[in-house]
């Protein structure tokens, strides 16, 4: 976890699940630390893992469950597409290209 890196601690937490389930090492049926064990791990606040945890729940990438914590939903190619855009809205960004002209470039693509 890098505070420096211009990124989120939430957004650095969710893409390093997302390049985990695209690279293989975590599988579907997996589960994750609970969102406290995550938090002392990488010692940042729980609600910064519990924010990381609904966005990629939000993405089907994972399952969360009361009781039962985070289980890994996604296949690789679906965490890989999450990462890929990821990438591309931040390159964008840097470029200072808005979402919404990022939208009519890929639009123009299909």
């Amino acid at each position: 976890m890098d505070p420096d890196l211009g990124v989120t601690l939430h957004e650095q937490i969710t893409g390093m699940v997302r390049r985990a389930i695209s690279e293989g090492s975590l599988s579907p049926g997996e589960r994750l630390p609970t969102a406290r064990e995550l938090a002392k791990q990488l010692q940042v606040n729980l609600n910064t893992v519990l924010r990381a945890y609904r966005e990629l729940a939000n993405e089907e990438l994972i399952e969360l469950r009361r009781g039962h914590g985070a289980t890994v939903l996604a296949n690789p190619d679906l965490a890989r597409l999450y990462r890929l855009a990821d990438e591309l809205l931040a390159e964008a960004a840097r470029m200072g290209v808005t979402r919404g002209e990022l939208a009519a470039l890929l639009a123009r693509r299909s």
